[in-house]
């Protein structure tokens, strides 16, 4: 699955993360945990997160948004990189059933305003659909505005009743 789009930077493909993808995915996060004022609780390594969604059982899957940058001024092409990435995994509910959880969704400042965050969220949705989960859930900062217009433009229901609850070891 790939969907081709193009913005005022290049063109861009959403598509399945693969293992090459990883180092560039955990530069996302923390380029997210900076925005979310918590770059300093991000303590996962790269070997970790590669062998938990491309090991022998993965715990989690993955979209990411390729961008391949126009040729250089001499003509030469541009090597893609990644500039944003839905990472997401499976969730239980026991009144729902089978759900999935989107644990990151990032799409790097310089990259947004060209369609690109909807295209990757409707991937995952889409993903979700066609696996038979039963929804999609989410947390998201209270105070991250430009995030909670976004889900609301998705028709989300956003919920501000429940408190989370998290024991680290």
């Amino acid at each position: 699955m790939a969907e081709e789009l193009k913005g005022s930077g290049g063109d861009f493909c959403v598509r399945r993360a693969v293992l090459a993808d990883c180092p560039a995915m955990l530069g996302l996060v923390k380029e997210l945990a900076n925005y979310e004022k918590a770059l300093d609780r991000v303590s996962i390594s790269l070997a970790e997160m590669e062998a938990c969604g491309f090991g022998p059982h993965p715990l989690w899957g993955a979209f990411v948004v390729e961008l391949t940058p126009p040729q250089s001024p001499t003509g030469e092409a541009q090597d893609p990189i990644i500039v944003g990435m839905a990472l997401y995994y499976d969730r239980y509910s026991t009144w729902r059933g089978r759900l999935l959880y989107l644990e990151d969704f990032m799409v790097s400042k310089a990259y947004r305003g060209d369609g690109i965050g909807h295209q990757l969220f409707t991937a995952v949705l889409e993903h979700a659909k066609a696996k038979k989960y039963h929804g999609m859930t989410w947390q998201v900062l209270d105070w991250n505005e430009p995030a909670l217009n976004f889900y609301r433009n998705h028709h989300a229901e956003l919920d501000a009743e429940w408190i989370n609850g998290s024991i680290y070891f």
